[in-house]
């Protein structure tokens, strides 16, 4: 079959590998739709830290069932989506209903090899139905359920206020997400201001900030001083993430959904004047996917805006710089298979 590999940092290519025989327990997928995600993005330029190379990568996934276990729900010709998180089973968090943060998680196109490719055996368990959803849409769903998960971690309640820090795929999830949990207003921060025109004009978000040295003092005026219910960190970058705090209302809450590897460092009279709750969020739950599938069903979700780019995987290996160097106006490339 063909395969998406990265071989190492800025070398990526399709490759000829064995297609994957079905085990027990598991399904056989001939995968049709993947995004391209900012961890694909990351793990193309070498930035990744938990990556081990060559990595056949992709887990934004869409496929049709080809073969299952006897006495399985599923059925061969079946449009799914892929739960790329495969946890333990049998760890606290697992036992506790939190598979998403297992302590020993292997997340598919990360910790092992992706779904970038012709043919991927997979869990049973790990295959979420996406009847009625394009392959386009299903390929979708993990990214948006990251935003999903986000916004009820944060328990936001309808006429709460929302600031998204960064207007990239998850950015923009959370945002949509917040606004169809209720939120009374919904304001954007990125420091592309292509991004932010993007988002106004194909998603309604018309209160949008260009970050800049001002951000703290801009937000302050747009909210009479008194900064906002629920702020989410989409970015990743340690000087936003620091700079977050600054946003949060007094009794408010600050949900970190970017990850980086440096220290986060708040000042402690900062942070308990306000009686600041501090959220960590990690990939979703099953939960948070079946939210995503009922919300683009129902059509609360503008995904044709959302795909922006479409390439086949045979230009995967040439695409992946240009999409890099095309971030501004790059919200989610969908690659088919």
């Amino acid at each position: 079959m063909k395969a998406l590999v990265c071989v190492q940092p800025l070398d990526i290519m399709v490759e000829d590998r064995p297609a994957p025989v079905r085990s027990a327990g598991q399904v056989l997928l001939r995968m049709r739709r993947a995004g391209i995600c900012g961890t694909d993005y990351h793990i193309y330029a070498g930035k990744h830290p938990f990556l081990q190379y060559p990595r056949l990568i992709g887990h934004e996934l869409a496929a049709e069932v080809i073969e299952v276990p006897e006495g399985s729900a599923l059925t061969v010709g079946q449009v799914v989506t892929v739960n790329p998180y495969i946890a333990c089973g049998t760890c606290r968090a697992c036992r506790r209903g939190k598979p998403n943060c297992c302590a020993r998680i292997s997340v598919l196109g990360v910790h092992g090899d992706g779904g970038m490719c012709e043919f991927l055996a997979v869990p049973e368990s790990a295959v979420v139905d996406a009847t009625g959803l394009s392959l386009d849409q299903a390929a979708m769903v993990e990214f948006l359920a990251i935003g999903a998960h986000a916004v009820r971690r944060a328990a936001l309640a309808s006429g709460e206020t929302a600031v998204v820090v960064g207007a990239g795929p998850i950015g923009v999830g959370v945002a949509l997400f917040a606004r169809i949990a209720g939120a009374a207003r919904v304001v954007l921060v990125d420091t592309r201001a292509p991004r932010l025109a993007y988002a106004a004009r194909h998603f309604g978000f018309e209160e949008g900030v260009v970050a800049d040295a001002d951000l703290a003092s801009t937000l302050s005026a747009m909210t009479d001083g008194e900064m906002f219910d629920h702020v989410f960190d989409a970015t990743g970058n340690i000087h936003a993430m620091r700079a977050g705090l600054d946003h949060v209302a007094h009794g408010g809450s600050y949900t970190l959904v970017g990850v980086c590897k440096d220290d986060l460092v708040f000042a402690d009279p900062e942070f308990h004047r306000r009686e600041t709750t501090l959220i960590a969020s990690r990939n979703a739950l099953s939960v948070d996917f079946d939210h995503v599938i009922a919300s683009i069903r129902r059509g609360d979700i503008p995904t044709d805006a959302i795909r922006t780019h479409q390439l086949t995987l045979d230009e995967a290996p040439t695409r992946m710089p240009e999409l890099i160097a095309e971030a501004d106006s790059v919200l989610k490339a969908i690659v088919t298979i």
